[in-house]
């Protein structure tokens, strides 16, 4: 089948640079998203995110005319559902967005279609996703019921990309492709060949949905025992960054380095819809989760330590005068996402404590509404360097590291991220 007209659903930091790619290949590709802001942005060839080489390619496709942004879905033969997928109080999956760019696409599906869902999803979700189909088209078929006969194809590809990286791994990087019946899968293959140079694994759509929960929480669980280090050795008075050094001069021991604790839509998120599905089993994972969301309030409990110490010492300086710096807010270094951020919930604890903060986050142009108080203030790296009286180094950004020497003679450094440890 032709795969010449492409219609992306979500236009984040997911799903604009595979439109994008895809545009590339000279394919005719619309990308969808409800945000008017960020479809007249890209419209102009130019991007609403933070992602190296990303607006060289979009500024091309666009001037070329092969990649158009719209607030609604045309006839294409091929659909990408790149949207979020966060979770609900409870840790219970949110499939809100998936469920509502389903229905959306459903109105423009024609026999022959492929169908394919991006998104992180639980166990299943895929399965959802013809549902949802053949409830709004019941004048189609689809695989879940028709099996190879179907008239639309349905599969599961979840991207596997890094922040900072994603044009070249969106490329490079294997894809693993489940489709609902092999046809699915094949038909997935033939359209991510266009683009994808590694290898496309096939398999089928629920075993897909699980690999890619278990490589973030693989992560999850990994950060979480450099975490929960980093507290013993703090506990034991031990310097974890020199003591993980050592530790991984054995052949077969690889430590990550701690943190501020996990952020970001996919490591913060992905395991909870694991123990979601099977929480009776799921107890590791569950642990995991619980070390990584509790380190922002250990980092909270230095900074207050700090602070009343400076509240305690000879000067007698009040706490609201005590001016705290806070050096990133993104969810990890050298890019501008907040999602799901510790370096977010810990700077919005910092300023309820009554003190004065001191946001250095290079990536952003302005602080969230989250961060709009009167004692937080968007600083510079010279105004910290200068005034502050705690500096707590929470992202290890490029730019810090420019200026590690310096940081390292601040009184009242906290350094959760080893920002001035070699």
């Amino acid at each position: 089948m032709s795969m010449s007209r492409i219609v992306v659903m979500g236009l984040g930091y997911v799903g604009l640079p595979t439109a994008a790619v895809f545009a590339s290949r000279r394919l005719q590709v619309l990308g969808v998203d409800v945000n008017e802001k960020a479809v007249n942005t890209i419209n102009q060839g130019k991007i609403h995110i933070v992602e190296p080489s990303l607006d060289i390619v979009v500024r091309a496709t666009v001037t070329e005319g092969y990649l158009k942004a719209a607030t609604e879905p045309v006839a294409a033969d091929a659909f990408l559902i790149a949207v979020p997928t966060p979770f609900k109080e409870g840790k219970v999956p949110d499939l809100s967005y998936v469920e509502c760019a389903t229905r959306s696409l459903a109105k423009v599906l024609e026999a022959g279609n492929l169908v394919v869902l991006e998104s992180t999803s639980p166990v299943g979700t895929t399965e959802k996703v013809c549902e949802w189909l053949a409830q709004e088209r019941p004048d189609l078929t689809f695989p879940h019921t028709h099996g190879e006969n179907s008239d639309i194809r349905v599969a599961h590809c979840p991207e596997r990309v890094l922040p900072g990286q994603v044009i070249r791994e969106l490329v490079e990087n294997d894809r693993v492709i489940g489709g609902i019946t092999p046809k699915c899968a094949e038909e997935a293959v033939t359209l991510y060949k266009q683009v994808v140079q590694g290898q496309c694994v096939v398999t089928n759509a629920r075993t897909a949905e699980m690999a890619k929960l278990t490589e973030n929480s693989f992560r999850d669980v990994n950060i979480a025992f450099a975490n929960e280090l980093s507290v013993i050795c703090d506990k034991l008075d031990i310097d974890v960054w020199e003591m993980i050094k050592l530790a991984n001069r054995h052949p077969r021991v690889n430590i990550l380095q701690p943190g501020a604790g996990v952020g970001g839509h996919c490591i913060a998120v992905d395991p909870w819809f694991i123990v979601d599905s099977a929480p009776e089993q799921a107890r590791l994972i569950r642990t995991a989760r619980a070390i990584n969301d509790g380190k922002p309030h250990w980092v909270l409990t230095k900074v207050e330590q700090a602070i009343k110490e400076l509240e305690a010492g000879k000067q007698g300086i009040q706490r609201s005068d005590i001016k705290v710096a806070c050096l990133g807010v993104a969810f990890k270094p050298d890019i501008d996402d907040l999602r799901e951020s510790p370096a977010l919930r810990i700077t919005q604890d910092i300023a309820r404590l009554g003190c004065q903060v001191l946001v250095v986050e290079p990536n952003v142009q302005e602080l969230p509404p989250s961060l709009q108080a009167p004692n937080i203030h968007h600083a510079t790296m010279l105004q910290v360097l200068q005034t502050a009286n705690v500096t707590c180094a929470l992202v290890k950004h490029a730019s810090f590291m420019e200026v590690r020497s310096l940081l390292q003679e601040l009184d009242g450094l906290i350094d959760v991220v080893g920002l001035t440890h070699s």
